[in-house]
C-alpha cells in the first residue's frame, strides 16, 4: 500500500493504480535484493513517501533533518548512525537535508536544525531537537522499538552474564566478537579488560589499556577496569591472611598488616573481609600511608561495580565514618 503525505505531517492510503510489470500479488512491489534494505540513507521530497512513510510500516524510522552549516548537525548525525548500526536492524535512519528539502521541512513543521523524527506505522510518532547526548538518544531509539534490545545490547548482557558466573574464557571470546564489531564499544573494552584479570592476563590487559586513546580511557567502565587490574597487581603481592592476622592481634595497631590483610582477603573472593579492614584502618588512622586505606576503598568499589550491594553499603558506611 502506498500513502500520501499531508501537509499537517499524517498521511492517508494512496488508491491503488495499475500495477507495473514485477509487482507481487496483492500489490506490494518486490524490489531488486538490497533496493529498500539499507539501515541508513539519504532521502528527498521525491523519494520520502517510500523510504520513511513505507518503510515505517515494516520497522521504526528515524528523520535526520540536517544541514551542511548546522554545528550541532555534525555532532547529532554521528550518534544516530551509530545507534542504528548497533540497532541491528530494529530501526532504520533516513537523512534529510534541509536547505534542499525546505517543502518537506514545511509540511513536518521543522524550525530548527537539527530535529530527528519517529515515523512508525506511517505515521510521525516522536520528536526531539537538538544535539542530544547518546544516551539520551539511546533512550528515544529504546522507547520507539517498545524496549527491544540491540544483538550487541544481548551479547553484553551475556557476556556480563559468563562475568559474573565466573566463565571468564566465554566472557572474554563474547566481549572480543562484540568489540570486533564496534571497536569503540567501551563496555566491550572493559569486559574484556575484566576477563582478563580474572584469567590472571595482567600483561595482556595492561597492553590493552595503554594501548586505549584519551577519549576511551577516560570512560568510567574502563577507569573501573584500570583500578580493578592495579588492585590485581597489588594483590599479587600479598601475604598469608592467618599470619596478618596473628600479626594484628599481637599489635592492632599495627596499619600495614591491616592494609594487606584486606588485599589478601579480597584475593581470596572475601570482598566483604576486605571493606571491614579498609574501613576499620580509616576509622583508625585516616591520614595513614597518604589515606591509602580510602584510597583502595574506592578500587574496590570500582571493581564491584557501583550496583554492586556490598559497594552501596560500603560506601554509606565510609561516608559515617568520615563525616562522623
Amino acid at each position: 500500500m502506498a500513502f500520501i503525505l499531508n501537509p499537517d505531517g499524517t498521511t492517508t492510503p494512496k488508491p491503488d493504480g495499475p500495477k507495473p510489470d514485477g509487482q507481487a500479488p496483492g500489490g506490494a512491489a518486490t524490489p531488486p535484493a538490497g533496493a529498500d534494505g539499507a539501515l541508513i540513507k539519504d532521502s528527498d521530497t521525491r523519494t520520502f513517501v517510500q523510504d520513511v512513510i513505507e518503510a515505517s510500516m515494516e520497522v521504526p524510522v528515524l528523520v535526520d533533518f540536517w544541514a551542511s552549516w548546522c554545528g550541532p548537525c555534525k555532532q547529532l548525525t554521528p550518534v544516530l548512525e551509530k545507534l542504528v548500526l548497533q540497532a541491528g536492524g530494529l530501526v532504520k535512519l533516513v537523512k534529510v537535508n534541509a536547505d534542499e528539502n525546505q517543502d518537506l521541512c514545511q509540511q513536518l513543521r521543522v524550525q530548527s536544525l537539527p530535529t530527528v523524527y519517529a515515523f512508525k506505522g506511517g505515521q510521525p510518532v516522536d520528536a526531539f531537537m537538538g544535539a542530544l547526548p547518546e544516551s539520551q538518544v539511546k533512550a528515544f531509539i529504546e522507547k520507539l522499538t517498545d524496549g527491544a534490545k540491540a544483538p550487541l545490547d544481548q551479547a553484553l548482557e551475556q557476556g556480563q552474564a559468563a562475568l559474573a558466573a565466573g566463565e571468564n574464557d566465554l566472557a572474554l571470546e563474547i566481549f572480543k566478537e562484540i568489540q570486533a564489531q564496534d571497536p569503540a564499544n567501551d563496555a566491550a573494552i572493559s569486559g574484556i579488560l575484566r576477563a582478563q584479570i580474572a584469567l590472571g592476563m595482567l600483561a595482556e590487559a595492561e597492553e590493552i589499556l595503554t594501548s586505549l586513546p584519551a577519549n576511551l580511557r577516560v570512560k568510567a567502565d574502563i577507569e573501573a577496569a584500570a583500578s580493578a587490574l592495579e588492585l590485581a597487581k597489588e594483590i599479587g603481592q600479598t601475604g598469608d591472611p592467618a599470619e596478618l592476622r596473628a600479626r594484628l592481634d599481637a599489635n592492632p595497631k599495627d596499619n600495614q598488616a591491616r592494609f594487606d590483610l584486606a588485599l589478601a582477603l579480597f584475593a581470596r573472593s572475601d570482598a566483604e573481609g576486605a571493606i571491614d579492614e579498609l574501613l576499620e584502618l580509616v576509622r583508625r588512622d585516616r591520614a595513614w600511608n597518604d589515606e591509602a586505606a580510602r584510597k583502595q576503598l574506592v578500587k574496590v568499589f570500582d571493581t564491584l561495580g557501583g550496583a554492586h550491594e556490598l559497594t552501596v553499603a560500603g560506601r554509606r558506611r565510609l561516608s559515617s565514618v568520615l563525616f562522623s
